[in-house]
């Protein structure tokens, strides 16, 4: 395959999510970096737009949050950010347990296991506009289908990224969870100090002015 995106490229998450094992072969030695980076991007983004596209536009039997209260950035945060961490606590872990995967490689392989939630979810954007209370439960199953399918994808991309066994690809990703929630804390950490540091400033500014 070339190094730019073209028609296989933009097909290639379609034939990876029915055939993962071959496909994230494919993926990591077989398929351009190039392209493999401009259609994970494409992917992110459209899981991104499918996140607000969802909160906004949702129908109110399975989603009931006012649209009015959405906030757009924080949805993308709510997608960009899990993927973030979950790159880099891999790859700081993978590193130090002989993984063979590069950051790019985790990334590019966690964005096509996005798929799933794409092409499952997008549609439902609009069907849920016209389901009762009764056929919620398919709105229901089938998300909770394409998160499975992820949860599936995420794990063979993973294996077959670092080129791990089975049992050390669960144990590796249970640690990256363990990882990602302590890179969060020291985040909110970190946010918060910021804040009382700013705080404190404008407390000492105002005491000045005053005092001037």
């Amino acid at each position: 395959m070339s190094s730019l995106p073209g028609k296989a490229e933009a097909k290639f998450p379609l034939h990876l999510i029915v055939h993962p094992f071959k496909g994230f072969w494919d993926l990591k030695y077989e398929l351009g970096r190039k392209a493999s980076l401009v259609v994970s991007f494409a992917i992110l983004f459209l899981m991104v737009a499918t996140n607000i596209l969802s909160s906004e536009y949702s129908g109110f039997v399975v989603h009931i949050t006012n649209p009015d209260n959405m906030n757009s950035f924080m949805e993308i945060m709510y997608v960009v950010i899990p993927v973030l961490f979950w790159c880099v606590a891999n790859w700081l872990l993978t590193t130090l347990m002989d993984g063979e995967g590069k950051f790019v490689e985790i990334f590019i392989s966690t964005c096509f296991a996005l798929t799933p939630l794409v092409i499952i979810n997008f549609p439902w954007i609009w069907l849920s506009n016209f389901i009762s209370l009764q056929e919620a439960s398919f709105y229901h199953f089938s998300s909770s289908f394409a998160t499975l399918w992820f949860v599936f994808l995420l794990f063979v991309g993973n294996m077959t990224v670092h080129q791990f066994t089975p049992s050390k690809t669960v144990w590796t990703i249970a640690l990256t969870l363990v990882t990602m929630a302590f890179m969060a804390f020291l985040c909110l950490l970190f946010f918060s100090l910021i804040q009382q540091i700013l705080s404190f400033i404008y407390t000492i500014s105002q005491e000045l002015s005053l005092r001037s």
